[in-house]
């Protein structure tokens, strides 16, 4: 990306440091606010609904995988609109949407209404504001992305998985569930929406910038890093291997991740234990992942990415293996932990995976498409490991036959070959195969 007619901003230029560390806080700020979207959030409203309603858990559960399936295929649509639009239209328009939906969330009477919430919500929330939140980041950053972005799913994952839910609860407590979703839409109206409009900036080559900071001509070593990356379209994208190697990768791991943790309780009572000691497993598993999440932003760069995301494979079939052997409260800790490392390592990847390989001029078509691959196996997670349950009486085989696909991918991931052009120049050639 060169820099062409750049713009006058008042705000970009009256900043006193790079403009980019504003653009990290407000993606951070993006990725909390999809917070009521997210199943850790809603969640807490299950119950809530069941008894208000009249409906089944079992009605309530197929509703929701039903709306996360039909909602992640907006999302190639939603990144195409990035790419065309730019990011600051688009975070606002889904911003608005986001907020309209989560106060609808409050007036829902009956399984059509709620249907229609939960796709809304899934769509705009955990899918589209995620996407976009990340990309405008990654439109910003792109040597010290891994860490940036590490830094920002570390502090989202910790509101998102630990501060958020107990929030929810609290203002249920005080307000009711229905009134806690208006006061979480009017939050995203009155605060993110303005906010987001007031600041997200597109790109730093729009204002004369560089990526990362830089201004003008770039010493070699940051010179070799933007020469290296190679902007790619969906379709050119799609005809590599490492697609989609890397998309059944992610996918994998957010299925059989969100399989297990909705039967948790019932993997911990298999096992002979307190089903209480399932609700502690989130605070050793937040904080692993937090953890991981920022090591691993560390990392990207120094370590190929690729290698990343095998390693979340893995510790994802080493998770499957654990869940059969829980026999003492050590082994919980440990199986936490476990957890905790492929979640951090799959979030890491998730964001930073799609412009390290394919740049930035059409990110949001192919990090779109990525994720709704992700998403759509998250909602199919856990289904079958339900169904297999209910008809052999335990997770034995089911666990033993499905942590051969992870495994199985993270040996392909290694070894797959990174996308190449041919017109590469042999500066950008060494980088890129670094990464």
């Amino acid at each position: 990306m060169t820099l062409l007619d750049p713009r006058h901003n008042s705000i970009v230029h009256r900043t006193p440091f790079y403009y980019g560390w504003v653009i990290m806080v407000i993606g951070t700020f993006g990725l909390i606010a999809t917070s009521p979207g997210q199943t850790p959030s809603v969640s807490v409203f299950v119950e809530h609904i069941i008894t208000d309603l009249g409906l089944s858990r079992s009605l309530v559960s197929t509703l929701y995988t039903i709306a996360t399936l039909i909602g992640s295929l907006a999302l190639p649509f939603v990144g195409r609109q990035f790419d065309k639009r730019g990011p600051r239209r688009t975070i606002a328009l889904i911003s608005l949407a986001f907020g309209c939906a989560t106060i609808y969330m409050g007036f829902v009477r009956g399984p059509w209404l709620l249907l229609f919430g939960f796709i809304a919500i899934r769509m705009l929330g955990q899918g589209s504001l995620q996407l976009v939140s990340s990309n405008l980041i990654n439109n910003w950053w792109v040597r010290r992305r891994g860490i940036i972005l590490g830094v920002a799913g570390m502090l989202a994952g910790l509101v998102e998985l630990g501060a958020f839910p107990a929030l929810i609860n609290g203002l249920i407590g005080l307000f009711g569930w229905r009134m806690t979703w208006v006061a979480l839409g009017s939050a995203l109206l009155l605060v993110f929406l303005p906010v987001s409009i007031a600041f997200v900036r597109n790109q730093p080559e729009e204002f004369g910038l560089e990526p990362d900071g830089g201004t003008g001509p770039q010493p070699p070593s940051k010179a070799a890093t933007y020469a290296a990356e190679q902007n790619w379209t969906l379709a050119e994208a799609r005809r590599t291997p490492v697609f989609w190697i890397s998309a059944a990768g992610m996918a994998t791991i957010a299925m059989l991740g969100t399989g297990q943790m909705f039967h948790n309780v019932s993997i911990f009572l298999d096992n002979g234990l307190d089903p209480a000691l399932a609700a502690a497993l989130f605070l050793p598993m937040a904080a692993t992942t937090a953890s991981v999440n920022l090591v691993s932003g560390i990392l990207v760069g120094r370590v190929p990415v690729r290698y990343m995301l095998a390693v979340g494979l893995l510790f994802q079939g080493l998770a499957l293996w654990m869940a059969l052997y829980l026999v003492s409260v050590a082994a919980v800790w440990m199986y936490a932990v476990v957890i905790g490392v492929f979640h951090g390592m799959g979030r890491t990847t998730r964001f930073v995976l799609w412009p390290t390989y394919f740049g930035r001029k059409h990110l949001g078509s192919i990090a779109g498409v990525g994720t709704a691959f992700l998403i759509a196996g998250s909602a199919l997670g856990p289904m079958p490991f339900g169904i297999a349950r209910d008809l052999l009486g335990s997770y034995d085989l089911t666990f033993r036959v499905v942590s051969l696909a992870p495994f199985v991918l993270a040996a392909l991931t290694i070894f797959v070959r990174p996308p190449r052009k041919a017109d590469e120049i042999a500066v950008g050639l060494d980088n890129l195969h670094r990464r």
